[in-house]
C-alpha cells in the first residue's frame, strides 16, 4: 500500500462507527475519503457525535457514491447480512474489514442456524480470517477479509486461550458470566429489550442461547482440537460502555490459580493492549473504558480445583472500533499502537 492508506466506513452513525471515525481521524497515516449511512445523506458527522464538529471529514454519503478504486480498506459496522452483500462490490485493490458477524463462521450452516440469515457470499468465506489481533499468528494481508470477533468473544477467548493451548483447565465446565453497557445493542436497544426500567437494572438475556456462542465455540474448538461448550450468560447492565465477564474454570491436577495467572502473563508479556491487575485482585471496567486495553485479574476459589478469571474490556473499542483499527495496523505493516496514543 501506498504511504497514506483511503478509508471508507459504512455504517457511520452506529455507535461502533462513532467511535471509529474518532480513531481514525488521530491515525497519522490514515485518510478518511467515504463516510456512509443509510440515514441523514449529505448530512454532517457532527449532527451524530458533537465532538467532531471541528474535524475535516467529508460529508455522510450513500454507499453507491463510493469510488472502489480510491479505497484501500473498506470498514462495515452494519447489521449482520449487509457485510456479505457490500463484499461483492470489493475489487482486487480493496481489504474490507468487518464488524459484524458476516465472515466470523467458518461454515455458512452454522451461520444460518445462529442468525437466520442464508450467507450471500459464501465464496469468500475462504479469503476471510477472524482476528483477535493479541491470538493472531497469521499475516492478514493474505486475506481479503478480515472478521472482528464479537465484544463478548473478545472478553472471553483473551483470558481463555492461552490456559486452553497449556490445558491448564478442565474444558468439560467452563462457565462464564459477562455484564455488558447497553451501548452492545446498539441504537434500537428499546425495540430489542422490553425489560422494566432497562436504565437503572440489570438484566440477563439470551440464556443459553446468545449468537456469540457459535464463534466461541467455533474458536475454542479450533484451539483445544476438541469440541468445547461453555455455559454462557449475557447481561444488560444499566451503563453505557464497558463489559465484564467472570470466568470459572475447574483446574487440572497439581495446577493452581497462581499458576494459570503466571501462564497468561508471560503469554502476553509483549502484548501491549493486554494489561494485569495483581493476582487475587477484584477488577470492574472503569479501569478500561474509552481505551483499547483488556484487563485481567486471577483469583483463587473457595476451592482449591477452581480459579475464576475477570476480564475487562470496552465493548466499543476493544470489542469493536478499537480492535477493527488495531487489525488494520497488522494489515498494513503499521506498528500496532498506532493511531491510539
Amino acid at each position: 500500500m501506498s504511504k497514506y492508506i483511503n478509508v471508507a466506513i459504512v455504517g457511520a452513525t452506529g455507535y461502533i462507527g462513532l467511535e471509529l471515525i474518532k480513531l481514525l481521524i488521530k491515525h497519522p497515516k490514515v485518510k478518511i475519503k467515504n463516510i456512509c449511512a443509510q440515514s441523514s445523506i449529505g448530512t454532517s458527522i457532527y449532527k451524530f457525535d458533537s465532538s467532531l464538529k471541528k474535524k475535516s471529514l467529508p460529508k455522510i454519503t450513500n454507499l453507491a457514491n463510493i469510488n472502489f478504486d480510491n479505497i484501500d480498506i473498506l470498514f462495515t459496522a452494519l447489521p449482520n447480512g449487509e457485510a456479505q452483500k457490500i463484499s461483492k462490490k470489493l475489487t482486487s485493490k480493496n481489504k474490507l474489514i468487518d464488524l459484524s458477524a458476516d465472515f466470523r463462521l467458518e461454515n455458512p450452516k452454522n451461520y444460518k442456524k445462529w442468525y437466520n440469515i442464508t450467507h450471500k457470499s459464501k465464496n469468500l468465506i475462504k479469503h476471510s480470517i477472524y482476528s483477535i489481533p493479541e491470538l493472531i499468528d497469521i499475516k492478514l494481508d493474505k486475506f481479503k477479509i478480515i472478521a472482528c470477533p464479537g465484544c463478548y468473544p473478545t472478553s472471553i477467548q483473551i483470558p481463555l486461550v492461552p490456559i486452553i493451548k497449556k490445558r491448564l483447565i478442565n474444558t468439560n465446565n467452563i462457565i462464564i458470566d459477562s455484564k455488558s453497557g447497553y451501548s452492545g445493542a446498539g441504537k434500537n436497544l428499546l425495540k430489542k429489550f422490553k425489560f422494566k426500567n432497562i436504565y437503572e437494572s440489570i438484566s440477563a438475556y439470551g440464556v443459553s442461547s446468545h449468537r456469540h456462542l457459535a464463534e466461541i465455540d467455533q474458536q475454542l474448538k479450533k484451539i483445544s482440537k476438541n469440541k468445547i461448550e461453555v455455559q454462557f450468560t449475557p447481561h444488560l447492565s444499566p451503563m453505557f460502555r464497558g463489559i465484564l465477564s467472570t470466568i470459572y474454570v475447574n483446574l487440572n491436577k497439581n495446577i493452581t490459580a497462581r499458576k494459570i495467572y503466571k501462564c497468561l502473563k508471560k503469554y502476553y508479556k509483549s502484548k501491549y493492549f493486554i494489561k494485569f491487575a495483581k493476582f487475587n485482585t477484584p477488577i470492574g471496567t472503569g479501569d478500561i473504558i474509552h481505551t483499547n486495553f483488556c484487563k485481567i485479574s486471577v483469583c483463587n476459589d473457595r476451592m482449591n480445583n477452581k480459579a475464576i478469571i475477570l476480564s475487562a474490556i470496552d465493548n466499543l473499542i476493544k470489542g469493536g472500533s478499537g480492535q477493527a483499527m488495531q487489525n488494520m495496523n497488522l494489515l498494513c505493516g503499521f506498528n500496532e499502537q498506532m493511531g491510539f496514543k
